[in-house]
């Protein structure tokens, strides 16, 4: 099988990695913004509320999280909006993209235990089933969790019994690496109809972070993640079968393929930049000061820390980017 549909059944297959729910942590597999801190929530949220300064028919739109995990951001986003703005509650709309059965009951729990019955998220299972005029929809790394084909010299990888081997590539797959440079590494499948799914949206802004560049890098980029330990997926050492379906398995983001995607779907690019730079520009500095008036020094130094993760360029503030396409 081509190399693409073993990595989709390696992650979403009935014995795959995300077919049940997976913890976030010191006991689970990894670490992610989300579970760094609330403020990059927040912080996202605040965006969200320049955007309906700037036009107010917005605040009749959806607020939509895909993959949400247990539901850690859109609720922080949600407590952020409440807080500054609580009328918003009652004009604004709240769901989740999510597929999974274990997971939304999941999300539903958690949700409830945050907010009882004084806000309801509705479930989705793809965002063109959202019927509304405006959207502000957010993920966080959701694209590298795209299948992806290995292409290397015209050729692409395939699996069998966990043995990678090379067999000619398609001329259309030929020519796409051609158009976009690529002579070595991963081409996401997916993206394409994924960005077709907000066609239903007649305005949408859609903010994403992920880890990955702008440019291509001509190298595999593709490893595997278990208990906070990387492997590359060519290292020698390693047997996939080993890891198959009991870890993540997850490559840089090539987000020219993200742009030139949406913006294919009618989307244009509003920003690309560290996440460092997108956090700082949305508030999160001016949030954390506004915390710090209504709690105790030693709260403020840790949650200080906290934020210190999310925008040190030497941890994840510039090694994930945010990408923000409009429509």
């Amino acid at each position: 099988m081509n190399f693409s549909k073993y990595m989709s059944e390696w992650l979403y297959g009935k014995e795959g990695y995300y077919s049940t729910f997976k913890a976030i942590g010191k006991e689970g597999d990894f670490y992610t913004a989300v579970s760094s801190s609330r403020f990059f929530g927040a912080s996202i949220a605040n965006f969200l509320l320049k955007l309906i300064d700037q036009d107010d028919s917005k605040k009749t739109g959806y607020l939509v999280e895909i993959g949400a995990h247990r539901g850690y951001l859109i609720c922080d986003m949600i407590q952020w909006i409440y807080s500054v703005d609580p009328s918003l509650l009652k004009t604004l709309k709240f769901a989740i993209i999510e597929k999974h059965p274990q997971v939304i009951e999941e999300q539903k729990e958690y949700i409830h235990r945050r907010f009882g019955d004084d806000v309801g998220v509705e479930h989705y299972g793809s965002v063109d089933e959202i019927k509304m005029d405006y959207a502000f929809v957010v993920s966080n790394e959701i694209f590298d969790a795209f299948s992806c084909e290995l292409y290397m010299d015209e050729k692409i990888a395939t699996v069998n019994n966990h043995k990678i081997s090379w067999i000619p590539a398609t001329k259309d797959m030929i020519e796409w690496s051609k158009k976009h440079r690529l002579t070595k590494g991963e081409i996401a499948v997916g993206y394409e109809e994924f960005a077709s799914e907000f066609k239903t949206l007649s305005k949408c802004d859609f903010v994403s972070f992920d880890y990955g560049e702008r440019y291509i890098r001509n190298d595999f980029s593709v490893r595997t993640y278990k208990e906070h330990k990387t492997y590359p997926l060519f290292d020698e050492t390693i047997k996939l079968e080993d890891l198959f379906g009991n870890s993540d398995i997850t490559y840089d983001v090539n987000f020219a393929h993200v742009i030139e995607a949406f913006e294919n779907n009618g989307f244009n690019l509003g920003s690309f930049q560290t996440q460092a730079r997108a956090l700082i520009e949305f508030g999160i500095i001016e949030i954390l000061e506004q915390f710090a008036r209504q709690t105790t020094k030693e709260i403020y130094i840790s949650e200080a820390g906290k934020i210190k993760t999310l925008i040190s360029p030497t941890i994840m503030g510039d090694k994930f980017k945010m990408i923000h396409l409009s429509k």
